[in-house]
């Protein structure tokens, strides 16, 4: 099948969010808890800021687990990167991630102002802007035969499976509400002219939603 672009482990809300309102540099979610919304990843045996030997096995490891399995960059909307709009005017912003970002691949950030290149341990970072296609391009290159991850937020997943480039997308239904905020479909219908889907729901309360192209 050559280089996928996947979406791996988003996980939304019950009600249909993937961030809530308000998002701020102390609060990258938003009104949003995190925490709540990853609780189901976050309690696998495969979670990588995990610091016990302990941690639950079974399909949601298993998602945790292939996390990073055969992907060579990440896209990811410029709202993922940091809360900062319009022209870059704080470049020591270097994420939420501090100097050891999770990625360890290049990572293609979408904007629409200029920014430098720059690099955190193994992960280099690049501001690019054009539209998804041509953004693709340029991350398949850099992933050298392997796959491109598709990493958020809700409006970037959106515009690339609007321009229908996205190949696989896992999305995780948790079991919290939000409210408000942003998501990237009023129903998982939506999607059904163009994907299969299977709905597999976890014993941790977590529905999984697979889908993969026609």
């Amino acid at each position: 099948m050559g280089q996928l672009l996947k979406v791996q482990n988003f996980t939304i809300s019950s009600d249909g969010f993937a961030t809530g309102e308000n998002q701020s540099l102390e609060r990258p979610f938003g009104d949003a808890d995190p925490g709540a919304l990853m609780q189901w990843a976050g309690a696998t045996a495969s979670w990588p800021n995990r610091t016990d030997s302990g941690g639950s096995r079974g399909l949601d490891d298993y998602f945790t687990r292939d996390f990073s399995h055969n992907i060579g960059a990440e896209i990811m909307g410029r709202n993922k990167f940091g809360p900062e709009r319009g022209p870059w005017e704080n470049e020591e912003w270097r994420g939420w991630w501090g100097d050891e970002p999770p990625f360890h691949t290049p990572v293609f950030v979408l904007t629409h102002h200029e920014r430098p290149s720059f690099t955190l341990s193994d992960t280099t970072f690049h501001f690019v802007g054009g539209d998804p296609a041509d953004v693709l391009g340029q991350a398949r290159e850099a992933a050298q035969g392997k796959d491109v991850r598709l990493g958020g937020g809700p409006t970037t997943v959106r515009q690339f499976l609007d321009a229908g480039l996205v190949d696989t997308l896992h999305v995780a239904v948790a079991p919290v509400k939000i409210g408000a905020g942003v998501r990237i479909w009023e129903s998982p219908d939506e999607l059904l002219d163009r994907y299969h889907l299977e709905v597999v729901p976890s014993p941790s309360g977590v529905t999984h939603h697979i889908f993969w192209r026609r």
